[in-house]
């Protein structure tokens, strides 16, 4: 760089006879630069030709670099409207330090510790019924596997009654809400009473929007109400209105039968409890069918787990069109990748959408 600095230089004021044989082979590579170039592509082509090209050092670069760059937004990373920007996505080191950290404050309440051990035996005595179902202990059959009174029929006799009880846990101890939603349900669906619905609407706020909502001004809210909003668009209470979409666009409407379908799971999770422990319970080993302890444990089991996928599919849906609150982290970085020229996808994934495949012209 040095040597290439001192050709240029001399060619400049003219004062070339002293130069070295290098330095007059040097100055024979150089290719004309037009002014049309900018500086780095400049310094870049003079040392494209020689032999061993030097690299730019950091004062070069920058006085290359424009003090203000040209960010070129797309419609895909521009903010909404009203200057909305979905949170940004961060690397998996920041996002699992924020999610260990979001943990902990949820392990350290009383709810948040007892769902934690309640979840961690869940899965230990699952996973132990789970490997002795498979015969992962050859040891426990003795004298053969399926001998009532092996090790192995016994362990998963009382692993069956450990989960039993865990069951009813949720089971049982929601029972009381899932019984006022089927009958708010009732309400709506035999009497013909909307009040049913609307009370369904305010208890399930997260995901579920009501007929007409998506027709109304997006600054409307809990906290601005208008007299003439329609009353078939209000939840009872009205503090459960659902709060003005960030985006200032507002979901459309869920279909009635989702509502229908996640009720009717949760009832039938509990009544499908209510007979895995009269069978687990009143029966004894000897005279219980095999399969009604596996049957009815599968069937609750994935009715819950279907029900609960309606509500989390229909929420995120929620959110992916009104929004989610970015928090002071959010800004911060949104700002600050802003002014380094990173532009982040404005949506919840923070990825580019994929692009609808054309429809050929069927007279082509």
């Amino acid at each position: 760089m040095v040597q290439s600095s001192q050709v240029a230089a001399g060619v400049l004021i003219g004062t070339n006879d002293n130069l070295s044989p290098d330095d007059d082979r040097n100055m024979k590579n150089l290719k004309p630069v037009t002014s049309e170039q900018p500086l780095v592509s400049r310094q870049v082509s003079q040392q494209t030709d020689t032999t061993k090209p030097a690299r730019l050092s950091l004062d070069d670069v920058t006085l290359a670099v424009p003090a203000e760059r040209d960010i070129t937004e797309t419609d895909h990373t521009r903010p909404f409207d009203n200057g909305y920007h979905f949170p940004p996505k961060y690397s998996w080191q920041e996002s699992t330090k924020q999610g260990l950290s979001s943990f902990w404050k949820f392990f350290t309440t009383p709810m948040g510790c007892f769902w934690t051990f309640y979840g961690l035996n869940v899965v230990a005595w699952g996973g132990m019924l789970f490997l002795l179902l498979c015969n992962a202990a050859p040891a426990m059959c003795h004298p053969t596997c399926d001998d009532i009174n092996s090790p192995r029929r016994k362990w998963v006799e009382w692993d069956s009654q450990v989960l039993t009880g865990l069951f009813c846990v949720t089971a049982f101890g929601l029972a009381p809400w899932r019984f006022r939603d089927l009958w708010l349900l009732m309400k709506y669906r035999i009497k013909g009473q909307q009040e049913g619905l609307l009370r369904l609407a305010g208890i399930h706020r997260s995901w579920f929007r009501l007929p007409g909502t998506e027709e109304l001004s997006p600054d409307i809210g809990p906290d601005n109400l208008p007299a003439d909003v329609p009353k078939q668009c209000v939840p009872i209470p009205q503090e459960k209105m659902p709060n003005a979409p960030l985006t200032g666009i507002r979901a459309p409407a869920t279909k009635v039968w989702k509502m229908d379908f996640m009720i009717w799971c949760m009832i039938l999770n509990t009544l499908a409890q209510v007979g895995l422990c009269g069978i687990m319970w009143g029966m004894n080993r000897y005279d219980r069918p095999s399969w009604s302890t596996g049957f009815l444990v599968a069937v609750g089991c994935i009715i819950a787990m279907v029900g609960g996928l309606v509500m989390f599919f229909e929420g995120r849906k929620v959110k992916r069109i009104e929004g989610v609150p970015c928090s002071e982290r959010d800004l911060q970085k949104l700002a600050q990748d802003k002014e380094m020229g990173i532009l982040h996808y404005n949506n919840i994934s923070d990825k580019k959408p994929k692009q609808k495949k054309k429809q050929s012209d069927p007279e082509k």
